[in-house]
């Protein structure tokens, strides 16, 4: 055997763990799902080839409005948590005293297993008990108490600010190194000419940034546009809709109506916009790269 054929076929030994994962755990899944999606499979034991129906009965006025929410929900969720991200791991990264102790804080929302955070969440948001209606009262911001997650306006900002507690700590510590990565020469030459500290961050570190800003936003945002728990945990979508994204609809519709077939097409739509996310990122992300390597 040729040295050049066994360092082909040792390549491809290596490749095999990667290659089963993406035919067996991802490529399997999403090919079944798509097939799926054009028959009626229910509980029924006979399933039959429908075709486009399926997708024919999502477009429609109820669901145009879950896909708009869903939008909605996402972009908020997603820039709150960049905005403070970025606030807070500029905090973090200035030379104060305790700044280790700091870090360690913003921690927890991260580490406490998510459905306990939920479940505190949801006992905060409690009319009759909860932490916050109690604060609006004693301050006089409000005459009585305010169940969040039973009116449709406030459930779903409650349910936001639930997934920005989560995913702040990960957003901040991600921005906090890529802040640290920024050669320190240029902030002193820019000290020394008499640049602010405001100046300073806008000319020099949001800048620099923007690559890791871009990663970052696109991964916060298909895990916040496939988030399910949260919501699923603190209003199952209600009350009367106002907290159902397409998520918590493909739940509902494929498991708690048992209507597979539905479901897959629902669930075959996501795919396709987090697909449209994931191209759309490739190419900023090579656009910067290209703009780099040609200064």
């Amino acid at each position: 055997m040729s040295v050049q054929r066994s360092t082909v076929i040792f390549a491809w030994i290596l490749l095999l763990p990667a290659v089963f994962y993406v035919t067996v755990i991802v490529a399997y899944p999403l090919v079944d799902t798509f097939i799926l999606s054009f028959t009626d499979a229910s509980l029924k034991k006979t399933t039959n080839w429908v075709g486009w129906v399926n997708y024919e009965k999502i477009f429609n006025a109820t669901f145009a409005e879950v896909i708009i929410r869903t939008f909605v929900w996402t972009f908020f969720s997603v820039s709150i948590k960049m905005i403070i991200g970025v606030f807070g791991a500029s905090m973090l990264n200035a030379a104060v005293p305790g700044r280790a102790l700091f870090r360690v804080l913003t921690m927890p929302p991260w580490i406490v297993p998510m459905a306990i955070g939920i479940f505190m969440w949801g006992w905060m948001y409690n009319g009759q008990f909860g932490m916050i209606s109690g604060l609006l009262q004693n301050w006089g911001i409000v005459d009585g108490p305010v169940a969040f997650l039973a009116r449709g306006e406030t459930a779903f900002w409650a349910t936001i600010m639930t997934d920005v507690w989560i995913g702040v700590p990960l957003v901040t510590l991600y921005m906090l190194a890529a802040m640290q990565a920024i050669p320190q020469d240029l902030y002193e030459a820019a000290w020394t000419d008499g640049a602010g500290r405001f100046y300073r961050f806008r000319r020099i570190t949001l800048p620099l940034l923007i690559p890791s800003m871009i990663t970052m936003s696109m991964l916060s945002l298909i895990a916040t546009f496939n988030s399910f728990d949260i919501i699923w945990i603190l209003t199952q979508g209600g009350p009367n809709g106002e907290t159902t994204t397409m998520i918590i609809d493909t739940y509902r519709t494929a498991i708690g109506s048992k209507k597979y077939g539905d479901g897959a097409a629902r669930a075959v739509l996501i795919c396709i916009f987090l697909s449209i996310f994931c191209l759309a990122y490739f190419r900023v992300t090579s656009r910067l790269s290209s703009g780099e390597s040609n200064r």
